[in-house]
């Protein structure tokens, strides 16, 4: 497994009023260039049957994952059998954050705790 986790943000086709406070772009832009993540990605809908072949193609990699979206309860929900098919454990490779109707600072922070809570350190 590789050390340094991925980032997904999925923004719920763009339209969620739960993003209206935080510029996704400028957000996904912060994390890549100052956390320790091996990437960002924006994706539009990862519940829709092109995400669902995104998040196959992502677990490839057998990397950890951190989603910032919707509900953490309903990511587990969804994405179960795509880390299951991969031969991955959601309870401990996938990090569903809940990042609706947070400013992007809100949400910087947030991925940056769930970072320091995997043990990745910006030396990495």
């Amino acid at each position: 497994m590789n050390d340094k986790p991925g980032l997904i943000m999925c923004v719920c086709t763009g339209k969620c009023p739960g993003f209206e406070k935080m510029d996704v772009w400028d957000f996904i832009n912060r994390v890549r260039v100052e956390l320790p993540v091996e990437y960002g990605f924006i994706h539009p809908q990862l519940c829709e049957e092109d995400g669902d072949r995104f998040l196959a193609d992502m677990l490839q990699s057998r990397r950890k994952l951190i989603v910032a979206g919707c509900a953490p309860n309903m990511q587990i929900k969804m994405f179960r059998d795509a880390f299951a098919d991969a031969g991955m454990d959601i309870k401990t490779d996938l990090v569903p954050l809940d990042v609706r109707d947070m400013t992007l600072e809100q949400a910087f922070e947030k991925v940056e705790k769930a970072l320091e809570t995997m043990g990745v350190s910006a030396d990495e």
